[in-house]
């Protein structure tokens, strides 16, 4: 990872000035850097009237899509810039970054905050933001599996049952029937923007249900192996069929939207989707959306297990701010103030025992809670697929060169979803990457 900071040195002042280094505007502020989802524009949405009117600490956020997000917090960490107090990060980051330094340790600031009561948390996401000294160096902001998400009424309009548990295949025959071009609904829709956590992360899951890893136990590569060969294919093949236009520039957001005005029969991604879905302030198919756990080939389950998390880079001088702002981002009262101003279905869930208790979102989730945290407590990151793996992680490797080993073969992948390549040159180039990766930890 050291080389990526010496690497990043040369970019980041491409950057700098984005936000202001940190204790630079004096006073109650604080600068933070979040990824765009819908939860973060709630907290952007809700922070000037609570949270700073309570604590008369302002707070400058910086919102990015995704892949820009990653990129601009790397840079940003990685260096020590220093540009901001609290930065959005994931269960891949936490680990890696918390083993480099560039990390405050939260648990001594939540184990001191008796409001923000620690020990609700759910287990898996504790786990997710801490470090290989068992002390958590981020605090979730909601966490998530994935599911499939299906239109209802075209099912039942179609004479189609959705199983509790679908396979793939019937997944993908599912899609035939249901691809519509008269009406412009796509049978599917799914990821094929790149990026490792864009395409990589539905796709790597994917790819561990149909017997395939990134690398064995001994440290081989085996991008272009059968297996893994086998799952791009079959998503390849499912998205160009009876996927959404433009499929090879579609993320997250994309989808949400595509299927949230009812432009596609199904979705596979993340369970923190369901909130959006099921707001009919935004979206076209509340109330006609049934929730699926994630399809399987060879495994018995295959949802992935994630969280976005606050977490403060070391170099803040605002440590203490930081926190409160986290804290209050992340408590018990912050669900409750969700509900209330937005709408109980667009809680931040799936990082509390209490919230799955709150009969108002019981009511507003009926059709997707028990769901979303049944497939958040049974997500396996150390044996998610069928053979042993060298690090824990079910859509991503925990080690720090994935991030561009897996940027660079998605790359290659939606090349091929848009037709530009072949799935066998795609990952036959991916392989010689992987294996370079591979000789460093052999």
């Amino acid at each position: 990872m050291a080389a990526v900071a010496v690497a990043l040195v040369a970019t980041a002042s491409a950057c700098a000035g984005a936000g202001g280094a940190a204790g630079s505007s004096g006073g109650k502020s604080i600068n933070v850097l979040m990824v765009g989802n819908p939860q973060m524009a709630d907290v952007q949405k809700l922070t000037a009237g609570n949270f700073t009117k309570q604590t008369g600490i302002k707070v400058n956020f910086t919102v990015l899509p995704e892949n820009e997000l990653r990129d601009k917090v790397t840079q940003d960490v990685a260096t020590g810039a220093g540009q901001y107090d609290v930065v959005t990060v994931g269960a891949y980051e936490v680990p890696i970054w918390a083993k480099n330094g560039w990390l405050h340790e939260t648990s001594g600031y939540a184990g001191k905050d008796a409001a923000f009561d620690q020990a609700d948390l759910l287990k898996p996401m504790v786990e997710s933001v801490s470090g290989a000294d068992g002390k958590m160096y981020g605090v979730p902001f909601y966490g998530e599996s994935s599911f499939l998400m299906y239109r209802k009424d075209l099912f039942a309009k179609a004479g189609l049952t959705m199983p509790e548990h679908p396979t793939w295949q019937q997944v993908a025959g599912f899609a035939a029937k249901l691809d519509d071009k008269s009406t412009g609904t796509a049978g599917i829709c799914l990821r094929g923007l790149p990026g490792w956590g864009e395409l990589f992360a539905p796709l790597t899951t994917v790819v561990n249900t149909f017997g395939g890893t990134w690398f064995t136990k001994d440290w081989r590569a085996q991008v272009n192996a059968p297996d893994f060969a086998k799952a791009v294919g079959f998503y390849v093949d499912l998205v160009r069929r009876h996927g959404e236009p433009g499929a090879a520039q579609a993320g997250f957001t994309e989808c949400l939207n595509t299927f949230g005005q009812g432009k596609a029969a199904m979705w596979y991604d993340a369970t923190s989707a369901a909130a959006s879905l099921e707001d009919a302030k935004t979206s076209k198919v509340a109330g006609k959306v049934g929730y699926a756990y994630a399809p399987v080939e060879r495994t018995k389950s295959s949802g992935w297990l994630w969280t976005w998390a606050w977490a403060m880079p070391k170099t803040t001088k605002k440590a203490d701010e930081s926190w409160k702002f986290m804290s209050w981002a992340s408590g018990k009262e912050y669900e409750r103030l969700v509900g209330a101003e937005l709408g109980w279905s667009r809680l931040p869930d799936g990082k509390r025992e209490s919230t799955y208790e709150i009969p108002e979102y019981q009511r507003a989730a009926k059709s997707f809670y028990k769901v979303t945290l049944s497939s958040i407590v049974q997500a396996d990151p150390v044996n998610p697929g069928v053979q042993p793996r060298p690090t824990v992680g079910i859509q991503f490797v925990g080690i720090p060169e994935f991030a561009d080993l897996g940027t660079k073969v998605s790359q290659s992948v939606s090349a091929a979803i848009a037709g530009r390549t072949s799935v066998d040159q795609a990952l036959s180039a991916g392989q010689k990457l992987a294996d370079q990766v591979a000789a460093k930890y052999r």
